[in-house]
């Protein structure tokens, strides 16, 4: 099945995920979409200091959006902010500094931002990583785990309160095309028992997010949720941690730019909100969650057990970071 799965997926991605399933797509895109002010807005984007991030975090600025950046690298972050406050004309930008792989940190963060009186209408969960070798937190959590799953998990529920208050808000989450050759695994979340494949610890991740999405969206329909895929776009955390994938088709993958445009249409076009919540999304447009035959599909019991598992994983770290403040 496994074979199957990555067989399927990879003409999948050929045809589909490459720059030129973009420019197909693209034909179809309604401009006035976009065409929007989005000065009375509040946006926060992890992940914001290079590739689709950086890419997302201009465009809402260019359109007048006050532009929060959660950054690890403070260095990169100031970069990156000097570049999109110039380029954009919008000094509504701010950065902030947190390593989404620290949950108690997480938790600190989003904690402050929601009691800060600060307005927010739309959370981007963009930052991700890769590690192909086994890392350990010093949380005692597996690094990708960490940073893709929980640190999502944290900041969204965290930030719920906040989100709820805001008529018209969003969350949305940038997933990989990758999950599709993964079905919900609940017995070895932390990467322990099995033989370690970045690759496809990072695909169970993003499947993960794919369920966190749809279980939030039935908990808070006020706030509409979606889920991503920016298609293969040549970033440098592809680069990074992709080098054979992307040294075979870098000549075939999608800007920066084109990665991030269904982040922004997510973030910003009026017609969305008419979406269902919950769905998953590539060039604008509600796709498949599964790949057809591929036996990746999880009953509702999986899905509530995945939650309840993240729920109590994360309150060791909440309890910290209260008896702290």
């Amino acid at each position: 099945m496994t074979l199957y799965r990555n067989s399927v997926f990879i003409v999948k991605g050929l045809r589909e995920f490459c720059r030129s399933g973009y420019e197909s797509a693209a034909k179809h895109f309604d401009p006035k979409d976009l065409e929007v002010d989005l000065s009375s807005q509040s946006f926060m984007i992890t992940g914001a200091n290079s590739g689709i991030g950086k890419c997302a975090a201009y465009e809402l600025a260019k359109r007048g959006g006050t532009v929060h950046m959660v950054c690890r690298s403070e260095v990169r972050g100031q970069e990156a902010l000097k570049e999109i406050t110039e380029s954009s004309g919008n000094q509504n930008v701010h950065l902030h500094i947190l390593d989404m792989s620290q949950p108690r940190r997480v938790y600190e963060f989003a904690t402050q931002f929601r009691e800060s009186g600060k307005v927010l209408n739309v959370l981007v969960n963009n930052a991700g990583c890769m590690v192909n070798t086994r890392e350990v937190t010093e949380d005692g959590l597996e690094k990708n785990f960490a940073t893709n799953t929980m640190g999502t998990y944290l900041l969204t529920t965290a930030l719920l309160p906040l989100l709820t208050n805001s008529a018209g808000s969003r969350v949305v989450t940038v997933s990989s095309g990758g999950m599709y050759s993964q079905k919900l695994s609940l017995s070895d979340l932390q990467s322990e028992r099995m033989s370690f494949d970045g690759t496809m610890v990072y695909a169970q991740n993003k499947r993960q997010q794919m369920v966190m999405t749809e279980m939030w969206a039935k908990l808070h329909p006020t706030i509409h949720f979606s889920v991503m895929h920016p298609g293969w776009a040549d970033t440098p955390a592809v680069q990074t941690s992709m080098p054979g994938f992307h040294s075979k088709l870098k000549n075939r993958l999608r800007s920066p730019e084109q990665g991030a445009d269904t982040i922004v249409w997510l973030c910003a076009a009026k017609a969305v909100l008419d979406q269902p919540s919950g769905q998953f999304y590539l060039d604008r447009k509600s796709v498949a969650k599964h790949l057809a035959l591929a036996w990746t599909r999880s009953n509702e019991a999986e899905k509530e057990k995945l939650m309840h598992i993240l729920e109590s994983l994360s309150a060791p770290f909440r309890e910290v970071a209260q008896s702290s403040e």
